[in-house]
């Protein structure tokens, strides 16, 4: 029996393994260990394991594990339902890909709602694992973020509007994206499931275009109209959430809106002082002479960025920390008085081009290629 057990392992072990060797690897420990075993049935792990870097066809795949395709059909199309493969539909048949943790199965699992699988559980252990020193260092990376920050497009200066792309504002990403779908933030609700959850909404998550599609298609969220995801963008502004996007130039896959308290990247930068994001083109700057010392500013920035300072007068001012600060406009957009503004950062970030361009310059920044 020791020796069928030991054999179970090594399975869910070369799925760990190979998860690990995607550009955003998983650190393979105990915990990662825990959510396999919950998530993964024995020929789903196995399978997973044989999955290349790249989509890859149904033959070639049954070819790798030795299924025979009706069998390995019914195994991926479990995988898929289950957010741990991403099946894309081509014109000559589907492509597979095995999903990363992040963004990949994490998020899969609490857009959920469903019982298939004890989600408190899930949630102590995926909160353990996101929140560990080695598994942040590997999602932080090197140069290139998977996510960037968007301003509040209200709070750019009219100086620089003509200046300003579509990749830096969220509503002409939307626009062009044609659409997508809305699910639960996994953050928010993964943070339900321990008790720790906000007042922030639920309902946020945007997909966008062909991803937002699959998502739909996979029962993972509802399908939203361009003028059902602005009125999103415009809600969780008025809720003063931090928009985060896909750190990309062309089709962007997603926007989330963030709170410093369940996102796990804003939690990671408020624990550790580090960037997990990129900022946007855009810096908060104060406005002394209207400055009313509320600290209002102080109080919505979610990752902390904004100190209160004694002028020497007795009244105080906000300083912003350049070095944390990541450009998304809430600390501005509170402001009652006006007191805050968000300059045109003097080197601006140019995204890759596209997720492909992304991915290689991570995997080339870790040395995995």
């Amino acid at each position: 029996m020791g020796h069928i057990v030991n054999a179970k392992d090594e399975v869910y072990r070369a799925l760990a393994e190979r998860l690990n060797r995607n550009p955003v690897g998983a650190p393979v420990n105990e915990t990662l260990m825990e959510i396999l075993h919950r998530l993964d049935t024995e020929s789903e792990a196995r399978v997973g394991s044989q999955f290349p870097l790249t989509p890859v066809r149904l033959e070639q795949l049954a070819a790798a594990t030795g299924y025979t395709g009706e069998d390995l059909q019914a195994i991926l199309n479990g995988m898929a339902e289950k957010g741990l493969v991403i099946d894309v539909p081509h014109r000559t048949g589907f492509y597979y890909l095995l999903a990363p943790m992040v963004v990949g199965f994490f998020e899969y699992t609490f857009m959920r709602t469903g019982n298939q699988v004890d989600m408190k559980e899930l949630a102590e252990l995926f909160d353990k694992y996101l929140s560990s020193e080695e598994v942040r260092n590997e999602i932080a990376g090197f140069d290139t973020k998977m996510m960037r920050a968007l301003v509040y497009e209200s709070l750019i200066p009219v100086a620089v509007e003509t200046e300003v792309l579509t990749y830096e504002k969220a509503s002409e990403i939307i626009r062009q994206s044609g659409g997508g779908s809305i699910s639960l933030c996994a953050c928010r609700h993964k943070a339900h499931h321990l008790g720790k959850a906000c007042d922030a909404p639920l309902d946020v998550c945007m997909s966008l275009g062909n991803a937002g599609k699959w998502i739909v298609y996979r029962g993972f969220g509802k399908p939203a109209t361009v003028d059902e995801l602005l009125r999103v963008l415009d809600r969780t502004e008025k809720l003063g959430l931090v928009h985060l996007g896909d750190n990309v130039m062309n089709k962007p896959t997603y926007i989330c809106h963030c709170c410093g308290c369940c996102c796990q990247v804003l939690r990671a930068i408020n624990e550790s002082g580090k960037f997990f994001t990129h900022p946007s083109n855009f810096i908060a700057s104060p406005i002394p002479e209207e400055c009313v010392s509320c600290g209002t500013c102080a109080a919505s920035c979610h990752i902390k960025a904004i100190t209160m300072i004694d002028r020497g007068d007795g009244t105080e001012l906000p300083v912003i920390n350049q070095d944390l600060c990541i450009g998304c406009g809430v600390c501005a957009n509170a402001c009652p008085n006006g007191a805050m503004s968000m300059s045109r950062r003097s080197v601006l970030h140019v995204p890759p081009a596209d997720s492909k361009e992304k991915f290689l310059r991570i995997a080339r920044e870790k040395g995995r290629i």
